[in-house]
């Protein structure tokens, strides 16, 4: 199961990917194996020498305990030391940010694709929007004529 963050490629120009595993509980990893979670709006804070996911939310797994259960929670991000410095100096240094772009398992852990990401102009996601609005009537007009 992959569950994408859609609007991070809209609002995002995506310059690095990284994986990163997520310190979950386990009712947390089943209910994202499920498909019950959401990264909209959800970004990457490094704070000192460790990197936490900010407002990402995973829904309650249905059969886990719901007391005390918040599902915005900040999650701590398992990342390598060498990593965490080179992705702090890189934000240090550009306008950057780090967004998460995807939930995925890998065998029988849940991971974390993390984008280092500069921000769009309005400008460019309404060329963007405009190229596919394009692309979208030459598949309508050219459906079934072309062999």
């Amino acid at each position: 199961m992959k569950i994408f963050n859609k609007k991070a490629t809209f609002e995002y120009e995506i310059l690095e990917r990284l994986e990163a595993g997520v310190n979950l509980t386990g009712a947390e990893v089943k209910s994202i194996k499920g498909g019950h979670a959401q990264l909209t709006g959800a970004f990457v804070r490094i704070i000192g020498s460790e990197a936490y996911l900010v407002n990402a939310q995973i829904f309650p797994y249905i059969y886990a305990r719901p007391e005390g259960y918040d599902p915005k929670r900040t999650r701590k991000l398992l990342l390598h030391k060498t990593e965490l410095i080179r992705l702090k100096s890189k934000l240090e240094g550009a306008n950057l940010t780090l967004v998460p772009l995807s939930w995925y398992t890998k065998g029988p852990r849940v991971k974390l694709e993390v984008g280092l990401a500069r921000g769009k102009k309005e400008y460019e996601k309404r060329e963007v929007k405009r190229k596919e609005d394009q692309r979208r009537e030459l598949e309508r007009d050219y459906r079934g004529k072309v062999k």
